[in-house]
C-alpha cells in the first residue's frame, strides 16, 4: 500500500504515543519497521516535507513512439473503425510513410477504449494445409452459398477462388445452384485468368464439395474439354475448401446486416465487398498482403518496401533519442554550475 504524506504522519504519531513497543505497534498497523525508520528519519531531517511523495520522471526508451504518432493513430480508428489493430498498423505503414507494430497499436487504442470486440462468427480451419499450393491459379476453390432478398425469396451466391492468393476471380448470383450455374462462374475464370491458352501441365485444379451441382456429368464433360481436373472434399468437412468457407463467412458477417429488396441492391452490396476484399483488405495468412498483391505478384515488392520503412523508423527515432539525452546531460551541467 502507498501512503500519503497525511498518513504517515499519523502513523509517526500513532508510534510516538503508544503504549506498546514500536515492534507491536507497527505490527498491528502493518507497516514495516525499516519503511518507518526511513519515514522516521526523513521527518527529523526535513520535517513534514520529507514524507512528501515524489514522483519519479518515467524512463524514456529510444523507440517511444512520438506524440504525433499516437494522435494519428487514434485519429485513423476512428475514419476507418472497421480495421482491425493489425490492419490499421499495415495502413499506416503503406500510407504515411512510417512504421508501427500491431501491438503498438493495439495498446494506443486500448488507452482510448477504440478496440473492437470480435462481434462476427467465424469459422475455425487448420493454420496449414497438407499440400499447399506454390503458385496462382494452380488450384481454384469454388463453393455456394445463399443470401435473401425480401419479398423474393433466396439466391445462390456461386464463387471461384484462386486457393495461392486467396483472390475472388468470379462470383454471380444464380436463382438455382445447378450445374450449368457452376460452368458459366468456371467459364468466366477462364476466360479472366486466359489459363485456356498455358500448358495442360499447368493447368489449374478446380476444388469442390460433393453437391449435387458439382458431381453431375455435364461439369465434367465441361471440366475434361478444358483439361481442368477435378477434386471433391471429404464428405461432411467443410474445412477441405476451409478458404472459400471463410470467405464467404466474412462476406455474410457483412452483407447479411441489412435487408435487400431487389437482386441488383444485393449485387451492388457483393460487388463492393469483393472489391475491399480483394484489393484492401490485410490478409494475416498472406503476410498482411491483399490478394491482389499476392495475385498480381507485387507481394514481395511490398514486403521489402515495409522492411525499408522499419529499418529508417527505428533509426530515425534512435537518432531522435540520442539527441534528447544529449540535451538534457547539457541542461543538466548548465544547472550544476550555476
Amino acid at each position: 500500500m502507498r501512503y500519503g504524506q497525511a498518513q504517515k504522519m499519523e502513523i509517526i504519531r500513532l508510534v510516538e504515543n503508544s503504549k506498546l513497543s514500536v515492534r507491536s505497534t507497527l505490527k498491528e498497523l502493518g507497516v514495516r519497521r525499516s519503511t518507518f525508520y526511513e519515514w522516521y528519519r526523513k521527518y527529523r531531517e526535513e520535517g513534514y516535507d520529507g514524507l512528501a511523495n515524489y514522483y519519479r520522471r518515467p524512463q524514456q526508451f529510444w523507440n517511444q513512439i512520438p506524440e504525433m504518432e499516437r494522435e494519428q493513430v487514434v485519429e485513423k480508428a476512428l475514419d476507418l473503425p472497421e480495421l482491425t489493430p493489425r490492419e490499421l498498423a499495415c495502413h499506416i505503414t503503406d500510407n504515411f510513410g512510417y512504421y508501427i507494430s500491431e501491438s503498438s497499436v493495439y495498446r494506443i487504442l486500448k488507452v482510448h477504449d477504440l478496440v473492437p470486440s470480435p462481434a462476427f462468427t467465424v469459422i475455425s480451419a487448420a493454420d496449414k494445409f497438407i499440400n499447399p499450393t506454390t503458385r496462382i491459379n494452380e488450384l481454384w476453390q469454388t463453393d455456394f452459398t445463399y443470401l435473401k432478398v425480401v419479398q423474393w425469396g433466396w439466391y445462390f451466391l456461386s464463387t471461384v477462388l484462386d486457393d495461392f492468393s486467396r483472390y475472388i476471380l468470379t462470383w454471380e448470383l444464380c436463382q438455382d445452384a445447378s450445374a450449368e450455374d457452376v460452368k458459366r462462374s468456371v467459364e468466366r475464370a477462364v476466360a479472366i485468368t486466359g489459363v485456356k491458352h498455358i500448358d495442360i501441365v499447368n493447368r489449374p485444379r478446380l476444388l469442390s464439395d460433393n453437391g449435387r451441382c458439382y458431381i453431375g456429368q455435364p461439369l465434367k464433360d465441361y471440366l475434361d474439354e478444358q483439361k481442368i481436373r477435378q477434386i471433391h472434399g471429404r464428405p461432411y468437412h467443410p474445412q477441405t475448401q476451409g478458404k472459400i468457407e471463410r470467405y464467404h463467412r466474412s462476406l455474410k458477417n457483412i452483407i447479411e446486416l441489412d435487408n435487400y429488396w431487389s437482386k441488383e441492391e444485393l449485387e451492388a452490396e457483393i460487388a463492393a465487398f469483393v472489391d475491399f476484399y480483394n484489393n484492401r483488405r490485410y490478409h494475416e495468412a498472406l503476410n498482411n498482403l491483399t490478394p491482389a498483391d499476392v495475385y498480381f505478384g507485387r507481394g514481395q515488392a511490398i514486403l521489402d518496401k515495409r522492411e525499408r520503412i522499419r529499418r529508417r523508423t527505428m533509426k530515425q527515432r534512435r537518432d531522435a533519442f540520442k539527441n534528447m539525452s544529449v540535451v538534457r546531460n547539457e541542461n543538466a551541467k548548465i544547472e550544476r554550475t550555476c
